[in-house]
């Protein structure tokens, strides 16, 4: 079994358990850890994956294709590319998700990446976040979906 790598940032951790190669390019998994007033992605939707979210802890609160949705433990929703969604945590409790990408398409590299500007101190490079999103197949939309 290899090692799970932990990325930190923005009041996010991401546990990424399954990378591409680890499943013949077939799906990526990894775990999501968000804390109360954590940075989260800006809505988007994927170009190249589809994506499944299961809600291991907590309440999460998603805008999926202009509709809310609210997961607690136990529920799961599967969001096909080129549905736009977001999500926050607007509870004071820390929310876990568990994500299947399918196609393996999806990295720890965007994860990486992201946490890099989120970390470097200072308010982040919203350009440049873009910039890393787009790369990795993740198009912003407007939060209002």
């Amino acid at each position: 079994m290899k090692q799970t790598e932990i990325i930190l940032g923005g009041g996010l951790a991401i546990y990424f358990y399954l990378e591409a190669e680890d499943t013949n390019q077939q799906l990526t998994m990894f775990k999501v850890v968000i804390h109360p007033n954590a940075r989260v992605p800006a809505a988007h939707y994927h170009q190249h994956f589809d994506e499944t979210i299961y809600c291991l802890k907590g309440l999460i609160h998603f805008t999926i294709d202009g509709n809310p949705v609210e997961l607690r433990a136990g529920d799961y929703y599967f969001i096909p590319r080129g549905t736009p969604h977001g999500f926050v945590n607007k509870t004071q409790e820390t929310v876990e998700m568990l994500c299947y990408v399918t196609p393996g398409v999806f990295s720890s590299a965007y994860f990486k990446e992201i946490a890099a500007v989120l970390n470097a101190g200072g308010p982040p490079d919203m350009q440049q976040l873009k910039a890393i999103m787009l790369r990795h197949g993740l198009v912003p939309v407007p939060a209002a979906l």
